[in-house]
């Protein structure tokens, strides 16, 4: 349970974590899929690659642009490609990063799901049997009337009556099995060796500090947006919570109360509770604000220079009685 926790924290860390696990889970999820789904190959020569085409190609497309639409590099890549430049200019290294790392993501479902049905061979059986020459192997059934690509295409249904107790069809299946496990190992192999030179090779061509650079600044892009959209919720919860409670205020007949003076640490206090309320929202209480706030969010990005909040200097109140005695302070 411990070591689950560790990773369920991992991938809870940050989003590129997050992105890793979606990914994982895809490629788990295709070989589920894989492995539950019931293959039928048509066992006509006309249909079997046609068939098996379409059982290796169009999950795998299904499962690449699903890694696409859960991945949040891909909003943010978008974001950043298609915003105006307003006070911040655009940095195409953070964007093809960002795609590279969305495409790589993307790709492992896919890859997974292709990886699987090589190495299984049951498709790559049913698309290419008839190319197989029978001359190679015994016991070929010429006594059905049927020519030699209309058997070979009946190779993967093995509950043909005209291989019922045949060590043919075996045969050409172990045979067209190892022809596909050769590719897939193969394709594996590759992809491992160029994964690995490219870890090599990139750091002795590549810039270590554009590299460091483009990594910050694509943290930084996800990362403001994500704090951009916890402040709007923040700023729409208190917002609505305004406009709420000032409908009930207006429904509320004028009444006259007679109560105690109240202390003057009370009325502080109430004071700065309400300018506590009043800082959360910004001092954006209208819809045209939110509105046009949200535009120059979008139409001219703050630029990247907080000089001016970083030496702000910090107002500190401090109460006190006649007496010079604190009554409240924020120091």
């Amino acid at each position: 349970m411990e070591r689950l926790k560790l990773v369920l924290q991992y991938f809870q860390s940050n989003s590129e974590s997050i992105s890793n696990g979606i990914c994982i889970v895809l490629a788990l999820v295709s070989v589920k899929l894989y492995t539950s789904f019931d293959f039928n190959c048509p066992c006509l020569p006309q249909y079997n690659k046609l068939y098996s085409l379409g059982v290796m190609i169009v999950p795998p497309i299904i499962l690449f642009f699903l890694g696409v639409l859960v991945n949040r590099h891909t909003g943010v890549m978008m974001d950043e490609w298609m915003r105006p430049v307003g006070n911040r200019s655009k940095n195409p290294a953070v964007v093809k990063y960002l795609f590279s790392a969305m495409l790589q993501r993307a790709l492992l479902a896919p890859m997974v799901w292709i990886l699987v049905t090589l190495l299984d061979g049951k498709i790559f059986i049913c698309a290419f049997s008839v190319s197989v020459d029978p001359v190679l192997f015994s016991g070929f059934p010429n006594n059905t009337g049927l020519d030699v690509i209309k058997i070979m295409a009946k190779v993967p249904c093995k509950e043909d009556i005209i291989f019922r107790n045949s060590s043919f069809r075996k045969a050409v299946s172990r045979y067209v099995r190892c022809y596909s496990q050769a590719v897939g190992w193969s394709i594996l192999l590759f992809l491992i060796v160029l994964g690995s030179m490219g870890r090599l090779i990139k750091p002795c061509f590549d810039d270590q500090a554009s590299s460091l650079q483009t990594r910050y600044w694509s943290n930084y892009l996800d990362v403001e947006q994500k704090l951009f959209d916890e402040t709007c919720v923040l700023h729409a919860r208190d917002f609505a919570q305004k406009c709420v409670v000032q409908f009930f205020e207006d429904m509320r007949e004028d009444a006259v109360l007679y109560l105690p003076h109240p202390r003057f640490i009370v009325n502080s206090q109430m004071e700065w509770e309400e300018d506590e309320e009043e800082e959360r929202l910004h001092g954006v209480s209208k819809q045209e604000q939110v509105d046009q706030l949200l535009n120059r969010w979008y139409y001219n990005k703050p630029e990247l220079d907080v000089t001016r909040i970083a030496h702000r200097p910090r107002v500190c109140v401090t109460w006190k009685d006649r007496d010079g005695k604190t009554l409240y302070s924020d120091v």
